[in-house]
């Protein structure tokens, strides 16, 4: 999911007015509330919540950094995750994996003292988002080069099942019911794979949506969100495929996520350097409630629904993004990890 930015703009969204009246408030009050500076070299990815102990964990290129967020402090480093994307939680098993995409590999970790358990070889090439899947009880790795899905047993440690897929996975989420969904960025797909039989059994288009990245899902609802590269969050039927709705959100999406218990959609947008807050309104209406700013960079986020804020991985940059061109260097010691939320 490590995309090149094209511009970093400082720009927000204007708020726009629903033809339907919203349940709740709309977050206009959310803002920055903390800066956790961590420092050190390596960049960034996703970010997981583990809510039963409060940690959160931070991809940080050859290790994941965990953070007490109420402590609002490092606790705990896990090593050797070479080129890590992502970290999965099996709280029943009380064990975190992580996709180490230069080496092909997942490592397992224990939730509760963050110690290395195991190293399981043999994904696909380059896996890059990563899941549980309580239904199932296997954890799934989602592989960029490989164009596939590589299973995962946790308790024989192994990869047992490879699905392929018609191009690049991006992020993926479960249902918990026998289904998980995944964004094919390069054909602005969404597949619906069977968790059973690890099989795909559905590929649906995202209308206008383009390099589908970040990915979410209200499993009430069965609606799915995918962030695009167009400035555009599409909202689809998990059973059927049908798009519900395209709402505008802001530049360089690389994350969403749902947030039932406020009814929020909310989407990270590293280029404009905001959080886009769009409040569903019904299953097939969606209106945008507020643009956030956190800082250009800022473009994966992870939540914490008991307290209902969000953390979101950030750096300053040594100049701005060329148009077209890579990432450009960070600022040394500049990686910090924002808090959003009320006051």
């Amino acid at each position: 999911m490590q995309r090149p930015l094209r511009i970093a703009l400082a720009s927000a969204l204007l708020v726009l007015g629903a033809s339907h009246v919203a349940a709740a408030a709309p977050p206009a009050d959310y803002r920055v509330l903390s800066r956790l500076p961590l420092g050190g070299p390596g960049g960034w990815d996703y970010l997981t919540f583990d809510a039963q102990h409060r940690h959160l964990f931070v991809s940080r290129g050859d290790r994941v950094q965990v953070v007490d967020v109420d402590q609002d402090k490092l606790i705990g480093t896990i090593p050797g995750t070479s080129s890590v994307h992502g970290i999965a939680l099996d709280p029943e098993l009380g064990r975190g994996y992580t996709s180490n995409g230069q080496t092909a590999s997942v490592t397992v970790f224990d939730l509760a003292s963050l110690a290395v358990l195991a190293t399981i070889t043999g994904t696909g090439e380059k896996p890059d988002a990563i899941l549980y899947d309580a239904s199932s009880k296997h954890v799934l790795t989602f592989n960029g080069k490989g164009h596939s899905v590589s299973v995962i047993d946790p308790a024989r440690n192994a990869v047992v099942a490879t699905i392929a897929l018609a191009g690049k996975p991006e992020f993926a989420v479960t249902d918990e019911a026998g289904h998980v969904y995944v964004n094919v960025e390069d054909r602005a797909e969404l597949v619906k794979i069977d968790s059973h039989s690890n099989a795909v059994v559905a590929s649906w288009k995202l209308g206008k949506c383009e390099s589908p990245s970040g990915l979410a899902i209200d499993t009430a609802k069965h609606r799915l969100f995918s962030v695009c590269d167009n400035q555009l969050m599409a909202v689809v039927d998990a059973d059927s495929g049908r798009l519900v709705a395209s709402v505008p959100i802001g530049e360089g999406p690389d994350a969403v996520v749902f947030d039932a218990g406020s009814s929020m959609v909310f989407s990270s947008n590293g280029e404009s350097g905001t959080i886009t807050a769009v409040h569903q309104d019904d299953a097939d209406h969606y209106s945008v409630a507020a643009t956030i700013p956190t800082q250009p960079s800022a473009r994966t986020l992870a939540l914490d629904a008991q307290r209902h804020r969000l953390y979101l991985s950030a750096a300053q940059w040594v100049s701005p993004p060329a148009a077209g061109g890579g990432r450009p260097a960070m600022v040394p010691d500049s990686f910090t990890v924002l808090t959003v939320g009320r006051p």
